[in-house]
């Protein structure tokens, strides 16, 4: 407890100028009784130091301790904001001048600075990205800005990639069609890629790894059974494929829909649009599953661990028939002439498989060519409508 030291005082006399002030005529106002809660920081500290048996000075220091412990937790990682680190990607030209009435064409998670998160980010660096945007873009910021004619135009970009990433069911739409994976459709491997690869083993796991996490997010059921490793049993291996095979995707293609033109009240104009919305729908769902159909054929095709099943299984036939013919004496001529047409049979098969991959691939092609040619006739079109209009 604090000490107390007694100090004699010995007031000075008083100026021989000195005299009564005069009297203000005031009345006093009469004495008010006010009840003290015991509260606030001073009691707090009060109470601090009397359970603790603290002086002033001993109590400070203490205080000033746990300032120093919390601030250290804090920079280990309780900074919300720093340790998130959204909402301070780099901001090129091209996205600055956004156009905030074509909010359908941009990229919400690029212009909130989520690029590197995208869909896995969530609600809370949602929202501190967008704050850390507002602060940065807000109108009022750049206001009187000299040649800024269009202060609030990438403002009302930010506040519509907020609406969207934080609306459930909008923002789910939004990751159907998200065109940034559209890029890395480049990245899945054909089966030639891998066969003449040095390593197909490893380039196996290491290309096609991804594409699968990728998808993985589009899946109804979870958890979604991953790609795994080379040394997987037989009954993972199929487990993995009929999972892939019979692949039930939420992704849905309303978020490319049509709108009605805009002061339209003409219901057969709406009927209409809606009509042609639903059909692009289900021709998009369509291409997808076929899209993502080829990327597991062509893994089926190209597993080294298939191979090294069969393989295994092929010996421990061939051992089981040793064993037997150990004991007999000699193999039967029967079972030679079983193994040759089972191995007639195999190189069939495997013949015959390769000619299945090689039409699947000539039909990719052709397709391919043919979506080649659409997107090039349409993009005529809208040349020749652009330059008629």
């Amino acid at each position: 407890m604090a000490t107390v030291v007694e100090l004699p005082v010995v007031p000075p006399p008083l100026p021989a100028s000195w005299a009564p002030p005069a009297a203000s005529g005031k009345s006093v106002s009469p004495l008010v009784e006010r009840k003290l809660l015991p509260a606030g920081q001073a009691y707090l500290a009060h109470v601090q130091r009397a359970v603790h048996n603290l002086s002033f000075e001993e109590h400070d220091k203490h205080a000033e301790q746990e300032q120093k412990r919390l601030a250290a937790l804090n920079g280990a990682g309780s900074s919300v904001e720093d340790d998130l680190g959204v909402g301070e990607e780099e901001e090129p030209e091209e996205l600055l001048s956004l156009d905030p009435k074509e909010w359908k064409k941009q990229d919400h998670y690029a212009v909130l600075g989520l690029s590197h998160l995208r869909y896995k980010a969530t609600e809370e660096q949602i929202k501190i990205a967008h704050r850390k945007k507002v602060l940065k873009h807000h109108p009022d910021k750049k206001a009187g800005a000299v040649g800024d004619s269009n202060d609030d135009a990438f403002f009302k970009c930010i506040q519509k990639a907020f609406e969207v990433l934080t609306n459930p069911e909008r923002r789910r739409q939004f990751d159907s069609v998200d065109p940034y994976y559209d890029l890395l459709e480049a990245d899945v491997p054909s089966q030639s890629q891998v066969t003449k690869h040095k390593n197909p083993e490893k380039y196996f796991f290491t290309s096609f790894g991804p594409v699968f996490e990728r998808e993985a997010r589009f899946s109804k059921k979870q958890p979604v059974p991953m790609l795994g490793s080379y040394d997987d049993p037989k009954e993972t291996v199929e487990a993995f494929y009929d999972f892939w095979y019979n692949f039930d995707s939420w992704r849905s293609f309303e978020y490319l829909d049509k709108e009605v033109n805009e002061g339209s009240d003409n219901r057969d104009d709406k009927r209409y649009t809606e009509k042609k919305n639903k059909s692009e729908r289900a021709r998009r769902k369509k291409e997808d599953t076929a899209r993502l159909r080829g990327i597991v054929d062509t893994a089926l095709a190209v597993d080294p661990r298939i191979k090294r099943i069969r393989q295994e299984e092929k010996e421990a036939r061939e051992a089981k028939k040793r064993n037997k013919g150990g004991v007999n004496g000699s193999v039967d001529a029967k079972q030679k002439a079983e193994e040759e047409k089972r191995k007639a049979e195999e190189e069939a098969k495997k013949k015959e498989e390769e000619e299945k991959i090689a039409r699947a691939e000539a039909k990719k092609a052709k397709a391919a060519a043919a979506n080649a040619a659409k997107k090039a006739r349409r993009q005529a079109r809208a040349a020749e409508e652009g330059a008629t209009a």
